[in-house]
């Protein structure tokens, strides 16, 4: 039977439980830190919840179960921003950058010039408004004067305070010993201790990278329109009439400006203060003593911007004295005093020019875009692939097509697009070739398979990239494609067992090649002479075997003439390795082109007989992150395997150790929400032993 409680009780249970929440809540989105699990903090929740049902006349508009609430609004009512709320002027270069310093140079020139250096965010940027402590109204930015009210959705964000934190004397004492230099110390203490008047509150609110995933793949399961990107996603969502829909999506919220006098001198204390009272700021975002430090600061957030659980697409320098600051003004609707460096652009749009076939080892059609040569993400980019030509009909593209381009990261550049209104009418169809164009021999399409291949098993290209293939796995140094192709050509070798015959002598007379050259180059074939099985694998280029396949068929068959006599079933039976991948190998056995090359490689190469260590790292599963300082990442999966543990390359449920090197990126974030154990490489160099 529940206990009868009194208002009087009530209230100070809901005053208590308000100030408890509202503590982890400053915990989990300013600190980054968490006392207790997320359960916990949702069964307080719910008895504040309980509690103010039973007593509605002590819901306050500040308490955290107000955050959705109401109906849907028809349409948005229009907010008038007292203080405009501009645009970044870009720049795309450090060149750029300096020009910018020497204009507003020119209109300050004795003053000493310091910068704020932060993380320029790809969400929608709010205006939050508090008065007297109370968040009272949020609105979009709009057209930089008129904005929209959208207070209700903000409200529904949990990294948005509902009502400022008053700090303690600890924090208020820490923050002047490190931050009050020139700060008006009174009217800091008298503002920060009473929260009085007008305090405006400007920020990003963001969608985290992986909850834009996830919301994809239900807006996909209800055949609804995906998003493109997590500022489009943001932008959607804090645009709802119904503020429930806005809390379903999990938004994000990070602080970037302080419209209100608290005695600060500078923009770096307008982010402290931020902090003070609750709301979040980028733990990225620093001091740059000069334009040195943005470059540098731009340069490391373009490193680390794929692990980043956010999208970013540059950074902004501010000048970081206020009064500098506003002294600089401001041309058209653009502050003189902060510039936003973005990076290179990962997009961009170009003309296709040609479309060709390029043969790979295992004999499959690739066809490859030539483009008019553009600027994508910092390099000049003037091909990319298109996959296979069921990529070709879902694109629509043709020959002389305007497409959007897209190179992420290291990934060759793809097309994404075409930009079908610009076309004239003499674009061409995409030929897709009946025969090979290196051999000229039939090419086909096995059932069940988007690829087109080259069907004739002497194909030049097929064992071109097949001897490329193998001299990287057998770790040949010096003995790059050109060379390959080189020895082909003259006739000296045309499959990998060849390579062991060549001298001295064979390679002097060649075009680029002198005794020394030619010396270092047999030097490092007869090196490879010694290898282990699972290098040996990998190095036959058997379709769909990459290293952790070939790692896993060296530790369940311990010799290559026990894989050689394998039947289907019996490669079926090894762990991770299914159907599809069982079939390739066991077809590659059986074909006699392929098992005379293995045993003609046979005759020269010694695989290791490598003694089994104790299997201390049994049924143990590892993921590396990060740079190890003592040895190879390669080297480090070889003793873990060894030792009979397994490598993965993803973290999961299932991972036991995350190992933790030099600078670790998002494989050490999702361990550490997941629960599983993160150790040092010191520990890891003790496990190994």
């Amino acid at each position: 039977m529940e206990k009868k409680i009194t208002k009087k009780e009530a209230e100070e249970r809901i005053k208590k439980l308000r100030e408890e929440v509202n503590y982890h809540r400053y915990l989990y989105h300013v600190l980054d830190k968490q006392e207790i699990s997320d359960a916990a903090l949702d069964s307080l929740k719910h008895e504040l919840y309980n509690l103010e049902q039973r007593f509605p006349d002590l819901i306050t508009p500040d308490s955290p179960t107000q955050r959705v609430g109401g109906e849907a609004l028809e349409k948005f009512k229009k907010v008038e921003h007292k203080v405009p709320m501009l645009s970044i002027e870009d720049v795309f270069s450090f060149e750029e950058l300096k020009d910018w310093e020497e204009r507003i140079k020119k209109l300050a020139p004795s003053a000493k010039f310091d910068y704020h250096a932060e993380i320029k965010m790809d969400g929608l940027a709010v205006s939050i408004v508090y008065e007297d402590g109370i968040l009272v109204e949020g609105s979009t930015r709009g057209d930089g004067v008129i904005g929209e009210d959208i207070t209700r959705n903000l409200k529904t964000i949990d990294a948005i305070p509902l009502s400022l934190r008053v700090p303690n004397d600890r924090d208020i004492k820490e923050f002047l010993e490190k931050y009050g230099e020139n700060i008006d110390k009174e009217k800091f203490l008298k503002r920060i201790k009473s929260l009085s008047g007008r305090i405006e509150v400007r920020g990003e609110t963001f969608m985290d990278k992986k909850v834009l995933e996830q919301l994809n793949k239900e807006q996909e399961k209800k055949g609804e329109k995906i998003f493109a990107n997590p500022r489009n996603a943001a932008a959607g969502s804090i645009r709802q009439l119904n503020p429930k829909i806005t809390a379903s999506r999990k938004l994000d919220f990070y602080g970037y400006d302080l419209r209100a006098d608290f005695g600060q001198a500078t923009h770096l204390q307008s982010h402290k203060i931020l902090r003070l009272l609750g709301v979040k700021e980028n733990p990225l975002n620093r001091y740059a003593k000069d334009l040195n430090e943005i470059e540098k600061f731009h340069v490391h957030v373009k490193k680390e911007r794929e692990r980043l659980h956010y999208w970013t697409d540059g950074v902004v320098a501010v000048v970081n004295d206020i009064k500098l600051f506003n002294k600089l003004g401001v041309i058209g609707k653009t502050p003189r005093g902060m510039i936003a460096y973005k990076f290179p652009a990962q997009e961009a749009t170009t003309i296709v020019e040609n479309v060709r076939f390029n043969v790979g080892r295992t004999g499959v059609l690739t066809p490859v875009a030539d483009l008019k040569p553009v600027a994508i993400g910092g390099t000049i980019v003037s091909h990319a692939t298109l996959h296979n030509t069921d990529e070709i009909k879902r694109l629509g593209v043709k020959i002389g097509d305007t497409v959007i381009i897209e190179r992420a990261g290291d990934v060759i550049p793809k097309v994404t697009k075409v930009l079908t209104k610009l076309r004239t009418g003499r674009e061409k169809e995409i030929q897709v070739p009946k025969v090979c164009p290196i051999c000229g021999g039939p090419v086909v399409r096995k059932a069940g398979e988007v690829g087109i291949y080259c069907a004739n098993k002497n194909c030049f290209a097929v064992d071109w990239r097949k001897m490329n293939h193998f001299v990287k796995g057998m770790e040949i140094e010096g003995l790059g494609p050109k060379i390959i192709e080189q020895l082909m050509n003259e006739g000296l070798v045309s499959d990998p067992a060849d390579l062991y015959d060549l001298e001295v002598g064979d390679l002097e007379p060649l075009e680029r090649f002198g005794e020394k050259s030619a010396q270092n180059i047999v030097e490092a074939i007869n090196k490879s002479k010694k290898i282990t099985l699972a290098k040996f694998i990998y190095a036959l280029g058997i379709r769909h075997v990459g290293e952790e396949t070939a790692n896993d068929l060296a530790k369940h068959f311990a010799s290559i003439e026990k894989i050689k006599s394998a039947s289907l079933e019996d490669l079926m039976k090894v762990a991770d390795i299914g159907d599809v991948v069982a079939k390739s190998i066991y077809e590659f056995f059986q074909h006699k082109k392929d098992l005379k090359l293995v045993d003609g490689l046979l005759g020269y190469i010694e695989i290791e007989k490598v003694q089994k260590a104790k299997q201390t790292l049994a049924g143990k599963t590892f993921v590396l992150t990060g740079a190890l300082e003592t040895m190879a990442r390669d080297q480090a999966k070889e003793k873990i395997r060894s030792l009979g543990g397994d490598v993965s390359s993803s973290v999961s449920k299932n991972t036991d150790y995350v190992v933790e090197g030099a600078e670790p990126g998002s494989k050490y974030d999702k361990a550490k929400k997941l629960g599983v154990k993160i150790i040092t490489e010191k520990e890891f160099l003790n496990m190994i032993k």
